[in-house]
Protein backbone atom coordinates (compact mmCIF):
# COMPACT_ATOMS: atom_id res chain seq x y z
CA UNK A 1 0.00 0.00 0.00
CA UNK A 2 2.82 2.54 1.14
CA UNK A 3 4.93 1.95 -2.07
CA UNK A 4 1.15 3.00 -4.16
CA UNK A 5 0.96 5.51 -1.81
CA UNK A 6 4.84 6.96 -2.72
CA UNK A 7 4.08 6.26 -6.56
CA UNK A 8 1.08 8.46 -6.39
CA UNK A 9 2.75 11.16 -4.27
CA UNK A 10 5.14 11.06 -7.84
CA UNK A 11 2.56 10.98 -10.35
CA UNK A 12 0.94 14.07 -8.44
CA UNK A 13 4.23 16.08 -9.17
CA UNK A 14 4.72 15.93 -5.26
CA UNK A 15 8.51 16.39 -5.43
CA UNK A 16 8.97 12.98 -2.89
CA UNK A 17 12.36 11.47 -2.46
CA UNK A 18 13.12 7.49 -1.76
CA UNK A 19 14.94 9.22 1.35
CA UNK A 20 11.51 10.48 2.75
CA UNK A 21 9.70 7.85 1.97
CA UNK A 22 11.75 5.61 4.07
CA UNK A 23 11.72 8.31 7.22
CA UNK A 24 7.81 8.19 6.86
CA UNK A 25 7.98 4.13 6.72
CA UNK A 26 10.77 4.06 9.68
CA UNK A 27 8.29 6.23 11.51
CA UNK A 28 5.64 4.29 11.42
CA UNK A 29 7.48 1.19 12.01
CA UNK A 30 8.41 2.76 15.71
CA UNK A 31 5.10 3.35 16.47
CA UNK A 32 5.11 6.89 16.28
CA UNK A 33 1.02 6.83 15.37
CA UNK A 34 -1.41 3.73 16.05
CA UNK A 35 -4.65 3.35 15.03
CA UNK A 36 -5.63 6.89 14.54
CA UNK A 37 -6.54 8.02 10.78
CA UNK A 38 -6.14 12.01 11.36
CA UNK A 39 -2.96 11.15 12.53
CA UNK A 40 -1.46 9.13 10.58
CA UNK A 41 -2.38 11.93 7.45
CA UNK A 42 -0.17 14.65 9.11
CA UNK A 43 2.65 12.25 9.77
CA UNK A 44 2.72 11.81 6.33
CA UNK A 45 2.10 15.18 5.65
CA UNK A 46 5.03 16.23 7.67
CA UNK A 47 7.55 13.59 6.08
CA UNK A 48 6.80 13.77 3.06
CA UNK A 49 5.70 17.33 1.61
CA UNK A 50 8.53 20.14 1.61
CA UNK A 51 6.46 23.04 0.17
CA UNK A 52 3.39 24.15 1.10
CA UNK A 53 2.57 25.00 -2.46
CA UNK A 54 2.31 20.83 -2.56
CA UNK A 55 -0.67 20.53 0.01
CA UNK A 56 -3.27 20.12 -2.35
CA UNK A 57 -1.33 17.78 -4.58
CA UNK A 58 -0.58 15.65 -1.60
CA UNK A 59 -4.08 15.23 -0.50
CA UNK A 60 -5.83 14.41 -3.69
CA UNK A 61 -3.34 11.49 -4.07
CA UNK A 62 -3.84 10.65 0.08
CA UNK A 63 -7.71 10.65 -0.70
CA UNK A 64 -7.31 8.70 -3.82
CA UNK A 65 -5.42 5.70 -2.14
CA UNK A 66 -6.41 5.65 1.32
CA UNK A 67 -9.89 6.34 0.62
CA UNK A 68 -12.86 4.57 2.52
CA UNK A 69 -10.41 4.34 6.10
CA UNK A 70 -12.70 6.08 7.86
CA UNK A 71 -15.75 3.79 6.63
CA UNK A 72 -14.27 0.94 8.43
CA UNK A 73 -16.35 -0.28 11.08
CA UNK A 74 -14.79 -0.61 14.85
CA UNK A 75 -15.92 -4.12 14.83
CA UNK A 76 -14.09 -5.31 11.92
CA UNK A 77 -11.07 -2.97 13.36
CA UNK A 78 -11.31 -5.36 16.78
CA UNK A 79 -11.38 -8.13 15.40
CA UNK A 80 -8.48 -7.89 13.21
CA UNK A 81 -6.52 -5.90 15.37
CA UNK A 82 -7.84 -7.79 18.97
CA UNK A 83 -7.69 -3.52 20.57
CA UNK A 84 -9.79 -2.64 23.46
CA UNK A 85 -12.94 -1.38 22.20
CA UNK A 86 -13.15 2.10 24.04
CA UNK A 87 -9.87 2.79 22.20
CA UNK A 88 -11.43 2.55 18.84
CA UNK A 89 -15.32 3.38 19.42
CA UNK A 90 -16.47 5.95 17.26
CA UNK A 91 -20.17 7.01 17.61
CA UNK A 92 -22.01 6.24 13.90
CA UNK A 93 -23.43 9.21 11.80
CA UNK A 94 -27.42 8.37 12.03
CA UNK A 95 -28.37 8.22 8.23
CA UNK A 96 -32.10 8.25 7.93
CA UNK A 97 -34.78 7.26 5.36
CA UNK A 98 -36.17 9.93 2.55
CA UNK A 99 -39.27 9.37 4.86
CA UNK A 100 -38.22 10.19 7.85
CA UNK A 101 -36.31 13.17 6.30
CA UNK A 102 -39.24 14.02 5.17
CA UNK A 103 -41.18 14.19 8.67
CA UNK A 104 -38.54 16.94 10.16
CA UNK A 105 -39.52 20.33 9.62
CA UNK A 106 -37.52 23.32 9.90
CA UNK A 107 -37.06 25.78 12.48
CA UNK A 108 -39.07 27.99 10.85
CA UNK A 109 -37.08 30.98 9.89
CA UNK A 110 -33.67 32.75 10.92
CA UNK A 111 -34.87 34.30 13.64
CA UNK A 112 -36.87 31.66 14.85
CA UNK A 113 -33.40 29.50 14.94
CA UNK A 114 -31.60 31.91 16.43
CA UNK A 115 -33.96 32.42 19.46
CA UNK A 116 -34.22 28.24 19.73
CA UNK A 117 -30.66 28.16 19.94
CA UNK A 118 -29.92 31.05 22.95
CA UNK A 119 -32.75 28.88 24.41
CA UNK A 120 -31.13 25.36 24.45
CA UNK A 121 -27.37 27.25 25.21
CA UNK A 122 -29.25 28.05 28.77
CA UNK A 123 -31.31 24.59 29.55
CA UNK A 124 -28.67 22.70 28.63
CA UNK A 125 -26.20 21.51 31.30
CA UNK A 126 -24.01 18.77 29.50
CA UNK A 127 -23.62 16.93 26.64
CA UNK A 128 -26.45 15.02 24.96
CA UNK A 129 -26.48 12.05 22.31
CA UNK A 130 -29.47 11.27 20.05
CA UNK A 131 -32.91 12.94 20.08
CA UNK A 132 -34.47 16.04 18.61
CA UNK A 133 -33.96 18.46 20.88
CA UNK A 134 -30.39 19.31 22.58
CA UNK A 135 -27.30 20.47 21.14
CA UNK A 136 -25.38 17.29 20.33
CA UNK A 137 -24.30 14.32 18.03
CA UNK A 138 -26.33 12.14 15.74
CA UNK A 139 -29.95 13.30 16.11
CA UNK A 140 -32.53 15.13 14.26
CA UNK A 141 -31.71 18.77 16.78
CA UNK A 142 -31.36 21.36 14.23
CA UNK A 143 -28.29 22.47 16.80
CA UNK A 144 -25.13 19.99 16.56
CA UNK A 145 -22.85 17.28 14.49
CA UNK A 146 -23.50 14.15 12.51
CA UNK A 147 -27.82 14.18 12.28
CA UNK A 148 -29.69 15.49 9.95
CA UNK A 149 -32.43 18.16 9.88
CA UNK A 150 -33.20 20.25 6.77
CA UNK A 151 -32.09 23.95 8.72
CA UNK A 152 -30.03 23.92 11.06
CA UNK A 153 -26.87 25.29 12.73
CA UNK A 154 -23.54 22.92 12.44
CA UNK A 155 -21.65 22.63 15.68
CA UNK A 156 -18.52 20.64 16.02
CA UNK A 157 -18.14 18.62 13.00
CA UNK A 158 -15.57 18.43 10.01
CA UNK A 159 -17.35 18.80 7.12
CA UNK A 160 -20.76 18.88 5.54
CA UNK A 161 -22.82 16.08 4.91
CA UNK A 162 -26.32 17.13 3.56
CA UNK A 163 -25.09 20.93 2.85
CA UNK A 164 -28.86 21.92 5.00
CA UNK A 165 -26.67 24.27 7.32
CA UNK A 166 -27.72 27.86 7.98
CA UNK A 167 -24.36 28.64 10.22
CA UNK A 168 -21.03 27.24 11.27
CA UNK A 169 -19.85 27.61 14.21
CA UNK A 170 -16.71 25.88 14.24
CA UNK A 171 -13.14 27.27 12.87
CA UNK A 172 -12.64 25.79 9.58
CA UNK A 173 -9.14 26.00 7.71
CA UNK A 174 -9.15 26.08 4.09
CA UNK A 175 -6.84 26.06 1.34
CA UNK A 176 -5.24 28.38 -1.07
CA UNK A 177 -5.45 27.25 -4.89
CA UNK A 178 -2.67 25.68 -6.79
CA UNK A 179 -2.18 28.12 -9.20
CA UNK A 180 0.85 26.64 -10.95
CA UNK A 181 -1.44 23.52 -12.16
CA UNK A 182 -1.46 22.81 -15.79
CA UNK A 183 -4.19 22.50 -17.31
CA UNK A 184 -4.92 18.81 -19.21
CA UNK A 185 -6.18 20.94 -21.81
CA UNK A 186 -5.54 24.78 -23.15
CA UNK A 187 -9.27 25.03 -24.32
CA UNK A 188 -9.65 27.60 -21.02
CA UNK A 189 -7.09 29.40 -22.29
CA UNK A 190 -8.36 30.12 -25.52
CA UNK A 191 -11.89 30.81 -23.48
CA UNK A 192 -10.06 33.66 -21.67
CA UNK A 193 -8.00 34.77 -24.44
CA UNK A 194 -11.44 36.44 -25.58
CA UNK A 195 -11.24 39.16 -23.02
CA UNK A 196 -7.64 40.20 -24.22
CA UNK A 197 -7.52 44.10 -25.06
CA UNK A 198 -3.85 44.33 -26.62
CA UNK A 199 -2.08 47.58 -26.32
CA UNK A 200 2.12 48.57 -26.63
CA UNK A 201 3.14 50.52 -23.35
CA UNK A 202 6.14 50.27 -21.39
CA UNK A 203 9.77 50.24 -21.90
CA UNK A 204 10.08 46.33 -22.44
CA UNK A 205 10.74 45.30 -26.17
CA UNK A 206 10.44 42.29 -28.12
CA UNK A 207 12.07 41.01 -31.21
CA UNK A 208 10.10 42.24 -34.40
CA UNK A 209 10.63 39.20 -36.38
CA UNK A 210 8.81 40.76 -39.83
CA UNK A 211 10.64 44.08 -39.37
CA UNK A 212 13.99 42.48 -38.50
CA UNK A 213 13.72 39.85 -41.75
CA UNK A 214 13.43 42.72 -44.33
CA UNK A 215 15.55 45.55 -43.00
CA UNK A 216 18.18 42.46 -43.18
CA UNK A 217 17.66 41.68 -46.86
CA UNK A 218 18.12 45.18 -47.91
CA UNK A 219 21.13 45.75 -45.58
CA UNK A 220 22.87 42.94 -46.85
CA UNK A 221 23.43 41.87 -43.07
CA UNK A 222 21.59 40.78 -39.42
CA UNK A 223 19.63 44.39 -38.76
CA UNK A 224 17.76 43.62 -35.62
CA UNK A 225 14.43 45.44 -35.05
CA UNK A 226 12.53 45.81 -31.83
CA UNK A 227 9.27 47.01 -30.66
CA UNK A 228 8.01 47.27 -27.53
CA UNK A 229 6.13 44.53 -26.19
CA UNK A 230 2.02 43.92 -26.77
CA UNK A 231 0.80 43.06 -23.35
CA UNK A 232 -2.87 42.48 -22.03
CA UNK A 233 -4.66 45.95 -21.43
CA UNK A 234 -7.18 44.44 -19.51
CA UNK A 235 -7.01 44.29 -16.02
CA UNK A 236 -8.90 41.58 -13.60
CA UNK A 237 -10.44 41.85 -10.34
CA UNK A 238 -10.80 37.93 -9.22
CA UNK A 239 -12.91 36.59 -6.16
CA UNK A 240 -12.60 33.22 -5.26
CA UNK A 241 -15.08 31.11 -3.08
CA UNK A 242 -13.32 28.26 -1.44
CA UNK A 243 -14.41 25.65 0.96
CA UNK A 244 -17.33 23.61 2.18
CA UNK A 245 -19.75 23.22 -1.00
CA UNK A 246 -17.25 24.58 -3.06
CA UNK A 247 -14.71 21.23 -2.26
CA UNK A 248 -15.79 19.18 -5.26
CA UNK A 249 -14.98 21.85 -7.54
CA UNK A 250 -11.18 22.23 -6.08
CA UNK A 251 -9.66 20.66 -9.67
CA UNK A 252 -12.12 22.59 -12.51
CA UNK A 253 -11.27 25.95 -10.08
CA UNK A 254 -7.62 25.53 -9.73
CA UNK A 255 -7.32 25.13 -13.40
CA UNK A 256 -9.14 28.08 -14.39
CA UNK A 257 -7.21 30.30 -11.76
CA UNK A 258 -4.13 29.14 -13.76
CA UNK A 259 -5.35 29.56 -17.35
CA UNK A 260 -6.07 33.03 -15.65
CA UNK A 261 -2.48 33.76 -14.02
CA UNK A 262 -0.96 33.10 -17.48
CA UNK A 263 -3.40 35.41 -19.82
CA UNK A 264 -3.85 38.18 -17.49
CA UNK A 265 -0.90 40.68 -16.31
CA UNK A 266 -3.02 42.88 -14.40
CA UNK A 267 -4.98 39.87 -11.92
CA UNK A 268 -5.39 40.75 -8.41
CA UNK A 269 -7.25 37.60 -6.68
CA UNK A 270 -8.98 37.70 -3.11
CA UNK A 271 -11.00 34.70 -1.39
CA UNK A 272 -14.67 34.69 0.23
CA UNK A 273 -16.80 32.31 1.35
CA UNK A 274 -20.16 31.53 0.29
CA UNK A 275 -21.12 35.29 -0.17
CA UNK A 276 -19.28 38.47 -0.27
CA UNK A 277 -19.33 40.12 3.15
CA UNK A 278 -17.35 42.97 4.67
CA UNK A 279 -13.93 41.49 4.24
CA UNK A 280 -12.12 39.10 2.12
CA UNK A 281 -8.40 37.56 2.52
CA UNK A 282 -5.47 36.75 0.04
CA UNK A 283 -4.14 33.71 2.23
CA UNK A 284 -6.50 30.85 3.11
CA UNK A 285 -3.93 30.16 6.35
CA UNK A 286 -4.60 33.81 7.60
CA UNK A 287 -7.79 34.62 6.86
CA UNK A 288 -8.89 35.35 10.30
CA UNK A 289 -6.34 37.36 11.36
CA UNK A 290 -5.09 39.20 7.91
CA UNK A 291 -8.31 40.46 6.58
CA UNK A 292 -8.52 42.82 3.73
CA UNK A 293 -11.63 45.47 4.33
CA UNK A 294 -14.32 45.24 0.96
CA UNK A 295 -14.88 49.03 1.27
CA UNK A 296 -10.89 49.35 0.68
CA UNK A 297 -11.16 47.21 -2.57
CA UNK A 298 -13.90 49.37 -3.49
CA UNK A 299 -11.76 52.53 -3.01
CA UNK A 300 -8.50 51.12 -4.51
CA UNK A 301 -9.22 49.38 -7.79
CA UNK A 302 -10.74 51.33 -10.66
CA UNK A 303 -13.98 50.97 -12.57
CA UNK A 304 -12.26 49.98 -15.33
CA UNK A 305 -11.93 46.81 -14.03
CA UNK A 306 -13.10 43.73 -14.79
CA UNK A 307 -14.44 41.82 -11.98
CA UNK A 308 -15.01 38.22 -11.84
CA UNK A 309 -16.52 35.77 -9.08
CA UNK A 310 -16.55 32.00 -9.01
CA UNK A 311 -18.15 30.20 -6.79
CA UNK A 312 -21.23 27.88 -6.76
CA UNK A 313 -23.64 30.27 -4.89
CA UNK A 314 -25.28 27.72 -3.30
CA UNK A 315 -25.96 28.59 0.67
CA UNK A 316 -28.38 29.42 3.16
CA UNK A 317 -30.61 32.39 1.49
CA UNK A 318 -30.09 33.76 4.91
CA UNK A 319 -26.25 34.58 4.11
CA UNK A 320 -27.83 36.68 0.86
CA UNK A 321 -30.31 38.76 2.28
CA UNK A 322 -30.33 38.96 6.24
CA UNK A 323 -27.82 40.51 8.26
CA UNK A 324 -26.42 38.11 10.90
CA UNK A 325 -26.86 35.69 8.23
CA UNK A 326 -23.60 34.90 7.23
CA UNK A 327 -22.04 31.21 7.86
CA UNK A 328 -19.46 31.52 10.22
CA UNK A 329 -19.63 35.10 11.80
CA UNK A 330 -22.44 37.99 12.37
CA UNK A 331 -22.37 40.31 9.49
CA UNK A 332 -23.72 43.48 10.23
CA UNK A 333 -24.91 44.33 6.69
CA UNK A 334 -26.22 41.25 4.49
CA UNK A 335 -24.37 40.21 1.60
CA UNK A 336 -26.41 41.46 -1.20
CA UNK A 337 -25.63 45.05 -0.02
CA UNK A 338 -22.18 44.12 -0.53
CA UNK A 339 -22.66 42.54 -4.23
CA UNK A 340 -24.61 45.59 -5.01
CA UNK A 341 -22.14 47.75 -4.24
CA UNK A 342 -19.21 45.50 -6.23
CA UNK A 343 -21.51 45.81 -9.00
CA UNK A 344 -22.14 49.41 -9.30
CA UNK A 345 -18.25 49.91 -8.79
CA UNK A 346 -17.59 47.26 -11.57
CA UNK A 347 -20.17 47.61 -14.10
CA UNK A 348 -18.54 44.57 -16.32
CA UNK A 349 -18.72 41.68 -13.78
CA UNK A 350 -19.78 38.32 -14.35
CA UNK A 351 -20.51 35.43 -11.82
CA UNK A 352 -18.83 31.61 -12.94
CA UNK A 353 -20.79 29.26 -11.11
CA UNK A 354 -19.38 25.55 -11.81
CA UNK A 355 -22.90 24.08 -10.72
CA UNK A 356 -24.30 23.16 -14.60
CA UNK A 357 -26.68 25.05 -15.56
CA UNK A 358 -29.33 22.74 -15.39
CA UNK A 359 -29.62 22.87 -11.71
CA UNK A 360 -29.94 26.38 -11.13
CA UNK A 361 -33.14 26.52 -10.44
CA UNK A 362 -32.87 24.08 -7.74
CA UNK A 363 -31.22 26.38 -5.29
CA UNK A 364 -32.94 29.49 -4.25
CA UNK A 365 -29.52 31.27 -3.74
CA UNK A 366 -28.24 31.08 -7.02
CA UNK A 367 -31.94 32.56 -8.16
CA UNK A 368 -30.96 35.33 -6.01
CA UNK A 369 -27.32 35.93 -7.04
CA UNK A 370 -28.33 36.03 -10.75
CA UNK A 371 -31.03 38.23 -9.86
CA UNK A 372 -28.04 40.69 -7.97
CA UNK A 373 -25.75 40.34 -11.13
CA UNK A 374 -29.01 41.02 -13.53
CA UNK A 375 -28.82 37.18 -15.34
CA UNK A 376 -24.73 37.69 -15.90
CA UNK A 377 -23.68 34.15 -14.61
CA UNK A 378 -22.32 31.40 -16.48
CA UNK A 379 -21.52 27.63 -16.25
CA UNK A 380 -17.79 26.62 -15.92
CA UNK A 381 -17.91 25.21 -19.34
CA UNK A 382 -15.98 26.07 -21.95
CA UNK A 383 -19.11 27.38 -23.98
CA UNK A 384 -19.94 29.39 -20.65
CA UNK A 385 -16.20 31.00 -20.22
CA UNK A 386 -16.46 31.83 -24.23
CA UNK A 387 -19.71 33.37 -23.43
CA UNK A 388 -19.12 35.79 -19.65
CA UNK A 389 -15.70 37.05 -21.82
CA UNK A 390 -18.17 38.28 -24.59
CA UNK A 391 -20.10 39.44 -21.91
CA UNK A 392 -17.18 41.31 -20.29
CA UNK A 393 -16.25 42.57 -23.19
CA UNK A 394 -19.05 44.77 -24.08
Amino acid sequence: MFLRFFGALRAADVPVTLREHLTFLEALAKGVVIYDVDAFYHLARAALVKDERHLDRFDRAFGAIFSGLEDVTTEQVLEALDLPEDWLRREAEKHLTPEEMAEIEAAGGFDELMKRLRDRLAEQQGRHQGGNKWIGTAGTSPFGAYGYNPEGIRIGQDRSRHKRAVKVWDKREFRDLDDTRELGTRTIKVALRRLRAWAREGAAEELDLDRTVRSSAKAGFIDVKTRPERRNAVKVLLFLDVGGSMDPHVQIVEELFSAARAEFRTLEHFYFHNCLYEGVWRDNRRRWNEVTPTMDLLHTYASDYRCIFVGDASMSPYEVAVPGGANEHWNQEAGETWLRRVRAQWPKSLWINPVPRQHWDYTQSIGMIREIFEDRMVPMTLEGLSEGMRTLSR
